[in-house]
């Protein structure tokens, strides 16, 4: 019988309804340096044909077919559960990676046992001197936000350093670590998803490291559109579950104030025509950006009893104190005037 080697990286692309998007991911992965890896996608039932594309066109590309959209989340569950590699890399399908992604962003790793993730650089297609994100900060009430979105590339993130967790678009785990802290909580759906995963494993003791020379270029917003309701609900309403999951408690009393503190930030952002707040009541419309955060937080008052009850998921697995924990999110947090003055 012939000897087939073992992957040691499995790439898991969740698509839907991007097929000429997903061409494009998937040949960036061909041209990758390091080779000894399996791609996988789980397509969530897309009506542009994408799965007969991939089946086409990239024979050696595993397919799941789902027969309705699942989610990020869930999507990203199945293509980890299917997969042979002992680290695993996400990548957006809306994102074409750098031929040394894979290579760098591996070599992370070999900086300590408990590094069980790694961040990419991200970069914006459309303009590949302006930074998507650079790794994840994170604001008192939950709110998440790429570090460095929006500034224009001169070389100030290109230090292989601590990051908090890495950004889902394109990311590399180790598996083992998934299977001890679990996978993405697909109550999420999608959004904050990566955010809500990073914390659990860095208050399970897992590290995070940045690889600045694993560079992606990404479509941002082209799954939902950057100025979908949809999208603004989902990230608002995830924000809150993901701080009644695993705050501390005496940080998750306050989130409350936080939020009204960012609301307002937001307010006053949006009256000077600055921020994404502005952006969105252009478009979309105040009265609708209003009714979008009502939406958002009545859903999460909603789901929060079950969150609470998570929380006794996670202290299973804790390794990290209560003043540990609200230690890494100050030490990773996002200045107000960042969050709401600056567009992701």
């Amino acid at each position: 019988m012939a000897f087939v080697q073992k992957p040691l990286v499995s790439v898991v692309v969740v698509n839907w309804n991007r097929k000429d998007l997903l061409r494009a991911c998937l040949q960036s992965l061909s041209r990758q340096t390091f080779v000894n890896f399996e791609t996988i996608v789980v397509d969530n039932g897309s009506g542009d044909g994408s799965a007969a594309m991939v089946a086409a066109e990239f024979p050696g590309v595993r397919l799941i077919e789902n027969p309705e959209n699942r989610g990020f989340c869930a999507a990203n569950n199945q293509g980890i559960a299917a997969a042979a590699g002992r680290y695993i890399a996400l990548l957006n399908n809306d994102a074409e990676a750098d031929p040394r992604w894979l290579e760098e962003l591996l070599r992370v790793f070999e900086l300590g046992a408990d590094i069980g993730m790694a961040a990419s650089k991200i970069l914006v297609w459309e303009d590949r001197q302006t930074i998507d994100k650079a790794g994840h900060l994170i604001y008192p009430d939950g709110q998440n936000r790429g570090r460095g979105t929006g500034e224009t590339d001169r070389g100030q993130y290109d230090r292989i350093e601590e990051a908090s967790w890495p950004d889902g678009c394109a990311a590399m785990y180790r598996k083992d670590m998934l299977e001890e802290i679990g996978g993405f909580e697909e109550d999420f759906f999608a959004y904050a998803d990566d955010a809500e995963l990073g914390l659990r494993a860095r208050i399970a003791g897992w590290r995070c490291w940045y690889a600045p020379a694993a560079v992606v270029y990404h479509h941002h917003g082209s799954t939902l559109g950057r100025f979908s309701p949809d999208r603004l609900i989902l990230i608002e309403r995830n924000r809150v579950w993901l701080a009644a999951k695993l705050f501390p408690w005496r940080l998750l009393l306050l989130n409350p104030f936080y939020f009204l503190l960012r609301a307002a930030a937001g307010v006053y952002a949006s009256r000077r025509g600055l921020g994404e707040a502005a952006q969105f009541t252009s478009r979309r419309g105040f009265p609708l950006l209003v009714k979008c955060f009502f939406r958002a937080n009545l859903a999460a008052l909603g789901g929060l009893p079950r969150m609470l009850a998570k929380r006794r998921e996670v202290a299973r697995i804790r390794r990290l104190s209560a003043s540990e924990v609200c230690a890494l999110l100050e030490r990773f947090r996002i200045r107000l005037r960042d969050l709401t003055l600056k567009t992701s």
